[in-house]
């Protein structure tokens, strides 16, 4: 089944875009310093990044994805105010402030879990064990914040 498919079995006003080519996913991998989970870059090469419900960003596309991140690592205040998010792949918000993302262990992606930051807590919590269940879960409510 497609990602398209998967994602439109659970939210049928899903927008999707044109797919990114796989040298634009190279780049990304370059500009952040690790290689994307193999689900993430099919789905991204399907569609870069996902809008949902009200213009929700499911999945990101690429070049948020590389802005978000970069801008999460760099801020000059956030040490003081958060822990580092150098071991942690964005690639999606709730629309509330927290965000979906991937861990980074040793400079690799080794888990394919899919963790929740919470904004207010600084909290990282395993939220869906894959990008699949990420969105199931997301897209039917079961997963709460």
């Amino acid at each position: 089944m497609s990602w398209k498919d998967q994602i439109l079995k659970f939210c049928s006003e899903a927008e999707f875009f044109p797919g990114a080519k796989p040298h634009e996913i190279k780049q990304a991998e370059a500009e952040l310093g690790v290689v994307l989970p193999e689900d993430l870059a099919s789905l991204l090469q399907e569609s870069n990044g996902v809008e949902g419900e009200y213009g929700l960003g499911l999945i990101w596309p690429l070049e948020r994805i590389v802005r978000e991140n970069k801008e999460f690592r760099e801020y000059p205040d956030f040490p003081e105010l958060y822990m580092p998010f150098d071991h942690l792949l964005f690639f999606a918000d709730a629309g509330n402030g927290d965000q979906f993302a991937y861990p980074i262990q040793a400079g690799e992606i080794r888990r394919l879990d899919v963790f929740v930051w919470n904004h207010e807590e600084d909290s990282r919590t395993c939220c869906a064990p894959s990008l699949s269940a990420y969105l199931e879960r997301w897209l039917t409510g079961e997963l709460l914040l």
